[in-house]
């Protein structure tokens, strides 16, 4: 029951974070393509294989992250609004746009994972 109640504090302090950044980052980039979600797509993802990798090496206890890499990076992250841009985009005729919109939140989703899991083996080890 702990952990529930740890993974609902963190995605309680993760929506209102990803509103923020969204709201935030739509304001000085535009709307031309969705920044705001892959903003809060990519910051999640480094947060996650930051903790990731630091939980490789046994150095980062359980509850943390399902506080922070469950319920913060959960309530943070968002597939239904990557999806649902992307579908804008393309209901719009923009499917370039669209394409570029996939491509974005896939390779610098990835590549945040990545290049963060690598600095948290680093750290922890």
């Amino acid at each position: 029951m702990i952990l529930v109640l740890v993974v609902f504090v963190g995605g309680v302090v993760g929506a209102p974070t990803r509103y923020l950044v969204d709201a935030f980052v739509k304001k000085r980039a535009g709307t031309e393509l969705p920044w705001g979600t892959l903003a809060v797509n990519v910051i999640g993802s480094a947060i996650l294989g930051l903790l990731m990798g630091i939980a490789s090496r046994g150095a980062l206890p359980g509850i943390v992250l399902s506080l922070v890499g469950t319920g913060f990076c959960g309530a943070l992250t968002t597939f239904s609004t990557f999806s649902t841009d992307t579908y804008k985009l393309l209901a719009a005729g923009r499917g370039g746009k669209a394409l570029i919109n996939i491509a974005m939140n896939l390779v610098l989703g990835l590549a945040a994972v990545c290049l963060c899991y690598l600095l948290g083996r680093a750290l922890s080890g």
